[in-house]
């Protein structure tokens, strides 16, 4: 296990880059924690940045400023590190619950930390099969 360290999760970069979410921003530039991720993340993060830019209410220079800030906090994990015993747990976790989430969670898993995220759902499909490795800020 790595101490104080957690996997984040896609939708609290989500958050981290609408004004409002400070408290996600101050753990992620002011705490001593390491956070790890998915290579997927950046993907995912593009994949919705024009609903982004209209959610955030940011100029595109000043999302890219907020996202290079936090992606430069983030260690990030190409899926192909990952162990496969990790993968297929992560998947049997997750293929009924949100298939999208697999790679964090089997990071989590890998790595042997908690994972953190805002997905109320994912929590509580995950706890009905008995996994339970969140961070709670």
């Amino acid at each position: 296990m790595i101490s104080n360290s957690v996997v984040i999760d896609t939708n609290l970069i989500f958050s981290a880059l609408i004004p409002k979410a400070s408290k996600i921003r101050e753990i992620l530039f002011e705490s001593n924690m390491t956070f790890y991720s998915p290579n997927f993340l950046i993907t995912e993060i593009y994949t919705h940045k024009d609903k982004l830019l209209k959610s955030s209410k940011l100029t595109e220079s000043e999302f890219y400023l907020y996202f290079n800030g936090i992606i430069e906090r983030i260690k990030f994990i190409p899926t192909d590190y990952i162990g496969n015993d990790s993968r297929q747990k992560a998947y049997d976790l997750c293929k009924d619950v949100d298939i999208k989430d697999t790679p964090f969670i089997a990071l989590a898993i890998d790595l042997g930390i908690p994972i953190w995220t805002g997905d109320k759902k994912l929590k509580d499909g995950l706890r009905l099969k008995g996994f339970q490795d969140f961070y709670n800020q």
